[in-house]
């Protein structure tokens, strides 16, 4: 009573030193995200899932979050992920790297967040800094505690929580048509409107509208409706490319419905190709209008109408012809795997494998016509590998093994990459290389158009390396 202030506590008091780095710097309120600010919330409770640090994200914007950038979190726990993940590397790396705590230090201190996956910051630095080649799948993510990934709070406009989690990816997928319903509805486009010819005018490659103090970003393309085509917004580049190309090989079809039905009409009396006339009309549409890019504009959409006038059929004859050839060699090849599979079951499985894969559903569509033509030169050094089994399986053994030091790396970066699209052009081109590299290696004699050995795939490997 004497001392009513004697259990009162100064600020200081409460203080701990080691709490000195708790700042707005290091723990801000938001992240700015390109014309966007994403309001920032903490949280302490080991186990809880909340724990560490959650983005509050608008639906509206769901799309414009850039997964790479968000795995650097905030300043003030950059540095404890990136020891993190320094330290699940394997022990042959981790060594180089000297005292974590340093190499963490130094890192955060030269290298600004980006646009990209921390891991590849981090392989490009220790390229950079200490001359060592270490492989992205030499960190392992999974390993660092929950609180060293980004939560993610989707919300509605109004506040309301439509998801939460530590996986953008899922989020994005999960809520994608969400996303796209907000887009359409803000976007200066009518759905409904059907279009048999190309009269909607130019089509930017982006939309920009505000809506709520926000910039929404959205992503026109001509949609295949079947008959026609209509013109919709979408929340990514990749999709609304994907469904662009489908809606302008549609207005392509209608422009020549004509030559298309008497290409139809032929390829009905072909046993051999004419179960895949459909893939042959979209391969000849696809290499006659569409092999450089994706016309954006009206004028230019005309333009490769009038230049492919007079090349379309002469492209579809050639593309049957080449497709009745790779179907013959592949028909050849299956009969030599049935003749061979009870003496070399596993060599033949992996080359089974490989060729449903080469000619999986919708192959004819699929492969561009500069790689079309090699397709049945693929098959053959896969008959000419067969007859060499025979003679010298331990010879096959060793260069198949050769093969696989590049095709399973190659092969993890494609999954891996899978869920955010379609393969990166140079990884694609890589994947046509390892084709190339199995003739050089099993049927040399057939030759390649370009040099390619193991040594050499290697080295390139290691470059296309982020």
């Amino acid at each position: 009573a004497a001392q009513p202030r004697l259990l009162h506590l100064a600020r200081e008091d409460l203080m701990r030193h080691e709490a000195a780095g708790i700042t707005t710097d290091n723990f801000p309120p938001a992240l700015q995200l390109g014309p966007n600010r994403f309001a920032l919330e903490y949280h302490f409770e080991p186990g809880s899932p909340k724990d560490g640090v959650t983005m509050v994200v608008p639906l509206a914007l769901l799309n414009q979050v850039p997964a790479g950038r968000t795995e650097w979190l905030v300043p003030g726990l950059l540095r404890e992920k990136v020891r993190a993940l320094a330290k699940s590397m394997p022990q042959r790396l981790r060594h180089k790297l000297g005292p974590l705590e340093a190499f963490a230090d130094a890192f955060a201190a030269a290298t600004p967040p980006a646009d990209v996956p921390l891991t590849t910051a981090l392989a490009r630095y220790i390229r950079r800094e200490l001359n060592l080649e270490v492989p992205v799948d030499a960190f392992r993510p999974d390993s660092a505690p929950p609180h060293l990934h980004m939560n993610f709070r989707v919300v509605e406009e109004d506040g309301r929580q439509v998801g939460t989690g530590r996986s953008l990816a899922e989020l994005k997928a999960a809520l994608s048509g969400k996303t796209e319903a907000i887009l359409q509805s803000e976007a200066p486009v009518d759905e409904g409107e059907r279009y048999t010819g190309w009269t909607m005018g130019d089509l930017p490659e982006l939309l920009e509208l505000q809506r709520g103090g926000h910039t929404l970003v959205g992503y026109p393309a001509l949609v295949d409706a079947g008959d026609a085509v209509t013109l919709q917004v979408f929340d990514s580049p990749e999709k609304a490319r994907e469904e662009h190309r489908a809606g302008v090989r549609r207005l392509l079809a209608i422009a020549f419905r004509d030559r298309i039905r008497d290409l139809e009409r032929s390829l009905a009396r072909d046993v051999v190709v004419g179960p895949l006339k459909d893939e042959v009309v979209v391969a000849a549409l696809e290499r006659t209008f569409l092999a450089d890019s994706l016309p954006m504009l009206q004028a230019e959409f005309a333009r490769r109408v009038d230049a492919g006038r007079s090349r379309f059929n002469l492209i579809a004859q050639e593309i049957v012809r080449t497709a009745a050839a790779i179907l013959g060699e592949h028909a050849a090849l299956q009969k030599k795997l049935g003749a061979m599979g009870k003496a070399f079951p596993t060599q033949t499985a992996e080359i089974a494998q490989w060729a449903k894969e080469l000619l999986g559903t919708g192959w004819l569509a699929r492969t561009p016509w500069e790689r079309l033509q090699h397709l049945t030169r693929y098959l053959k050094a896969a008959s000419a590998r067969l007859d060499k089994l025979r003679a010298d399986p331990q010879r096959d053994a060793r260069l198949a093994q050769e093969l696989s030091t590049l095709e399973r790396p190659y092969r993890q970066a494609l999954s891996g990459r899978a869920k955010f699209g379609p393969p990166a052009p140079a990884l694609e081109q890589f994947g046509w290389l390892l084709q190339e590299l199995r003739v050089s290696l099993f049927a040399q004699e057939l030759r390649t158009p370009v040099p390619v050995s193991v040594k050499r795939l290697t080295k390139l490997w290691q470059s296309l390396r982020p």
